[in-house]
């Protein structure tokens, strides 16, 4: 540890500077990025369509058409 510190220290310019922080930047992101899966969502619609996204469970309620009375 000391050595790394001692280089920080003598490369300090290089470092600090643009190219230097993108690298220390990813390093950092490999030694402290979450292992958990990460999940996305995505939707794509059509005109005139009605869409319900939900991260887990959805409820609602829907009207019944008034032909469809009598019918189940």
């Amino acid at each position: 540890m000391e050595v790394f510190v001692a280089w920080v220290i003598d490369n300090k310019e290089w470092v600090f500077s643009g190219a230097g922080l993108a690298i220390v930047g990813w390093m950092g992101r490999l030694f402290f990025k979450k292992n958990s899966a990460s999940s996305t969502q995505t939707i794509s619609s059509g005109d005139s369509s009605t869409n319900v996204q939900a991260g887990r469970d959805a409820s609602f309620r829907t009207k019944k058409k008034e032909n469809d009375e009598g019918k189940d």
